[in-house]
């Protein structure tokens, strides 16, 4: 399975790749949605993990990008701010978003069930 991690941490999301990846996963990542527009054009993702917000294009936005060009694509969603309730009220694909700091055996569940 091909994983697509964006977040600003880049400490938080080079570890995610890196655990990701001991667990058989097939992962790209960077730190800002622009050069993750450019990543997914060259490749298809199974699932793009997203952090809501983000320097100059935040998750939602992105999803909407991506989802125009690969409309297969899962999101699962991450924030640190905010609550569950907000996240919902700005998306109607709301079932997969996880709080940060995350567990990483509840995102490898999330990214397992691709119900996102």
């Amino acid at each position: 399975m091909k994983i697509l991690l964006v977040d600003d941490e880049v400490e938080l999301v080079s570890a995610m790749a890196e655990r990701l990846a001991l667990r058989g996963l097939d992962v790209a990542w960077t730190d800002n949605g622009e050069k993750a527009l450019e990543i997914a054009a060259d490749g298809t993702f199974d699932v793009a993990v997203l952090d809501m917000k983000m320097p100059k294009l935040g998750g939602l936005e992105l999803r909407r990008l991506l989802s125009e060009k690969h409309p297969q694509m899962k999101f699962i969603f991450l924030s640190g701010h905010g609550s569950e309730a907000d996240y919902k009220a700005g998306t109607a694909a709301a079932t997969c978003y996880l709080i940060k700091p995350v567990d990483l055996e509840e995102l490898m569940a999330k990214i397992q069930c691709c119900d996102c």
